[in-house]
């Protein structure tokens, strides 16, 4: 029990102080190679940040815990926007760029849906138990080579912001986002443990494991990452690490797994789970298209949705 809350204590400070690093590297990176930030966050943060989840699916799917690489994703990718955006928000109001609005945040709906789809097969035929084979797992990668594509395009985009001489070397960059990204994964990994060990003692299911604990610890680079960027002024850099973990979640961390190791015989996950999913994503089209921002009410209205969502979780 010790053991685990020492864990806990010591993940958290690594995992800030590493997320610190990671903005301020990453930022740097933007202003150097004169690319957007919002396609630093999309891709170097996104990315990054999102490497607990694969570890975790990749250990998963070798331990034959099928719920646990899925409520992993489902989890993540409410806890990404409910939870993260919803917290930053209320640090600052997060303003959208109206090509996020029009073109990445569409993508991220898209991409969600299709994955809810693929988790549903006894919706269109009743006889059909849910699963999740290599096939499902090679759709949702060709999902992500649109969103890869997309992205080699955006990189012949070039500041257009007014030059900012604050930012790092390119050599002292690339260090802090190495350095920060390093504590960021090594601080979840702790954190997730710890809380995991503790979960276990104190005696809950897989699913509700998978759905809060390890789903929230490894959310919890993008967490820190998005409300250290919020803090530090990059809006682009918080919104764009939401949005590219959840596409990458989907599309590599569900479908390089499952297409290269075999998929999931069968799916015990309540459709609730699916529809808060979709809700999610959806909630925050609409609410960046209404005034291209993400207001301190609206981040209001993502927190009280995951309250109510989770209190179903773990009471329902």
């Amino acid at each position: 029990m010790l053991l685990n809350i020492i864990f806990l204590v010591v993940g958290f400070v690594v995992l800030i102080k590493g997320a610190d690093y990671f903005v301020d590297g990453a930022s740097g990176i933007a202003g150097n190679f004169k690319v957007s930030k919002m396609l630093i966050g999309l891709t170097i943060v996104a990315f990054g940040t999102s490497a607990p989840e694969f570890a975790v699916s990749v250990k998963s799917l070798f331990s034959n815990s099928g719920d646990m690489v899925l409520g992993n994703v489902i989890g993540s990718n409410i806890l990404n926007i409910l939870l993260i955006l919803g917290a930053a928000s209320l640090v600052h109001p997060l303003s959208v760029k109206n090509n996020t609005v029009k073109k990445e945040l569409p993508i991220t709906l898209m991409i969600t849906c299709a994955f809810a789809v693929l988790l549903s097969d006894n919706l269109f035929a009743n006889n059909m138990g849910n699963s999740f084979p290599r096939g499902d797992g090679l759709v949702l990668i060709l999902f992500f080579g649109v969103f890869m594509y997309y992205l080699i395009s955006m990189t012949r985009n070039k500041v257009t912001e007014e030059e900012d001489s604050s930012f790092p070397s390119m050599k002292k960059s690339i260090l802090l986002t190495i350095i920060g990204l390093l504590g960021i994964v090594l601080g979840s990994n702790f954190v997730v443990d710890g809380a995991s060990g503790l979960a276990k003692i104190i005696g809950i299911s897989e699913r509700m494991i998978s759905l809060t604990i390890v789903a929230l610890g490894t959310s919890l680079p993008e967490l820190v990452t998005s409300v250290t960027a919020t803090k530090k002024g990059e809006y682009d850099i918080a919104i764009g690490n939401v949005v590219g973990s959840n596409i990458f979640n989907i599309g590599v961390v569900i479908g390089i797994p499952i297409t290269l190791f075999g998929g999931i015989a069968s799916i015990n996950f309540s459709y609730i789970d699916i529809a808060v999913m979709i809700f999610s994503a959806l909630l925050l089209f609409i609410f960046s298209f209404n005034d291209r921002k993400i207001s301190k009410i609206e981040g209001v209205t993502f927190l009280l949705t995951f309250i109510i969502y989770y209190s179903y979780v773990i009471f329902g």
